[in-house]
C-alpha cells in the first residue's frame, strides 16, 4: 500500500496538497487537504481504470469557485429556513445566502484548508485532516475542533468518519458531499440502478425545505426499495420531480445495513454504502450545465448520496446541538466491488 503527497498550491499561509493512498488491488483514492476533499476515486476495472466519482480537471480548480465535489461540507449542510435557530429564548441569526435561507454553512468547511498527517496500519493506508473553526465563523458559536479520516483498505473499502468538539452550544450537520459516477465522468447517471433502505421521505416545499413531515416511499416515485434505474424516476412528470429538475430528497433511513447500494449500467461496478447517519438525502446533480470552473459536468452525470441529520422544516435545531464536552461523530463507508 502507498502514499503519496504532491503540494500543488499556497493559501493563507497554509500548503495546498494532493494525497494519493493506494492499495495493494491499484484502486487509487486521491483527497484534498483543501476542503478535506475526496477528489477521485480510480477503479482498476479489467477495461482500464475508471473514475468512480465527479472530479474537476485539476486540484487547483477547487479553490477557484465553490462546487461541493467531494467536500466535507459544513458546519450544517443543506438548508435551514430562514437561517435562523431558536434554542429555548436564545435566537441565532446564520447569513442569509440563498434567498430567504441559510445553506452548506455559509463560506463553509469544505472551503477551509486542513492541516494533516499521513499513517501506514496493517493493509490499510489513511489520512487525518484537522481544522478548527473559530467562534461566530458563519455566525456560529463555539470553536469548533473538526477531525475527518480517510482510510483504505484491501477490500476496496473507503472509510469515512467526522469527528467534533465544541466549547459552546452549537448545532453541527456535516456530510461529505462526492457524487458517484460508476459508468465514468462522461455518462450520465440515468442507466444506474439505485436501492436505498428506506420506508418514508420528505416531500420537499418551493424552498427545497421539508415542510409536511414523513412520507411513505410506496405508491411513489420515490420508492427505491428495490433497485430501479435512476432515470426511470427522473423522467417522470412528478410535480416535486419537475420543480427540483431531478432528485434532491432526504431519505430517512430505516438502520438496516447497507443503506444504499449503487450499481452501474454496465453491471461491472457497484458501490455498497453503510452508515450511520439517520438519513441520506439524493441528489442527482440537477444544477450543473457545463459552465464555469465544472466545465466538465452536466446535469445528471453524477449522484450525490449525502449521509446526515435530515433537514428540518423550522428553527428547532435540537436534533443537530453539540454540547460542550459532547462528542461528536459520525462514518460513512463506501466498499466498491467491480470487475
Amino acid at each position: 500500500m502507498q502514499i503519496r503527497v504532491v503540494k500543488y498550491g499556497h493559501q493563507n499561509h497554509h500548503d495546498l496538497c494532493e494525497i494519493t493512498m493506494t492499495n495493494d488491488i491499484g484502486m487509487q483514492v486521491k483527497i484534498l487537504n483543501y476542503g478535506a476533499t475526496l477528489e477521485d476515486v480510480v477503479l482498476p476495472t479489467m477495461t482500464g481504470p475508471r473514475s468512480v466519482i465527479l472530479s474537476l480537471n485539476s486540484p487547483e480548480d477547487y479553490v477557484k469557485e465553490r462546487n461541493f465535489l467531494g467536500g466535507t461540507v459544513g458546519r450544517v449542510v443543506g438548508r435551514i429556513r430562514n437561517g435562523l435557530w431558536q434554542l429555548g429564548s436564545q435566537k441565532v441569526q446564520l447569513p442569509l445566502n440563498e434567498g430567504n435561507n441559510h445553506i452548506h454553512g455559509g463560506i463553509g468547511t469544505d472551503m477551509k484548508v486542513y492541516s494533516f498527517q499521513t499513517k501506514y496500519g496493517e493493509n490499510t493506508v489513511e489520512t487525518k485532516f484537522t481544522l478548527v473553526d473559530p467562534d461566530g465563523e458563519n455566525g456560529y458559536p463555539g470553536n469548533l475542533k473538526i477531525e475527518v479520516n480517510y482510510r483504505l483498505d484491501n477490500r476496496n473499502c473507503i472509510w469515512y468518519s467526522i469527528s467534533a468538539i465544541t466549547d459552546k452550544v452549537t448545532i453541527f450537520n456535516p456530510t461529505n458531499h462526492v457524487y458517484f459516477c460508476l459508468d465514468g465522468p462522461d455518462q450520465t447517471v440515468e442507466h444506474a440502478s439505485l436501492q436505498i433502505n428506506s420506508d418514508t421521505y420528505l416531500p420537499l416545499d418551493k424552498e427545497s425545505l421539508p415542510f409536511m413531515g414523513c412520507k411513505p416511499v410506496q405508491g411513489t416515485v420515490f420508492d427505491f426499495r428495490t433497485p430501479i434505474p435512476i432515470g426511470q424516476v427522473l423522467r417522470t412528470a412528478d410535480p416535486e420531480i419537475v420543480a427540483e429538475h431531478g432528485l434532491n430528497h432526504p431519505y430517512i433511513l430505516t438502520g438496516r445495513q447497507p443503506a444504499v447500494i449503487l450499481i452501474a449500467a454496465d453491471s461491472k461496478v457497484s458501490m455498497i454504502m453503510t452508515t450511520q447517519s439517520p438519513a441520506v438525502v439524493v441528489y442527482t446533480a440537477n444544477h450543473f450545465n457545463h459552465q464555469g470552473v465544472a466545465s466538465n459536468i452536466g446535469r445528471y452525470n453524477g449522484v450525490a448520496l449525502e449521509a446526515q441529520c435530515p433537514p428540518m422544516e423550522s428553527s428547532d435545531l435540537t436534533p443537530i446541538i453539540l454540547m460542550p464536552g459532547e462528542a461528536f461523530r459520525t462514518w460513512t463507508n463506501w466498499s466498491f466491488e467491480f470487475e
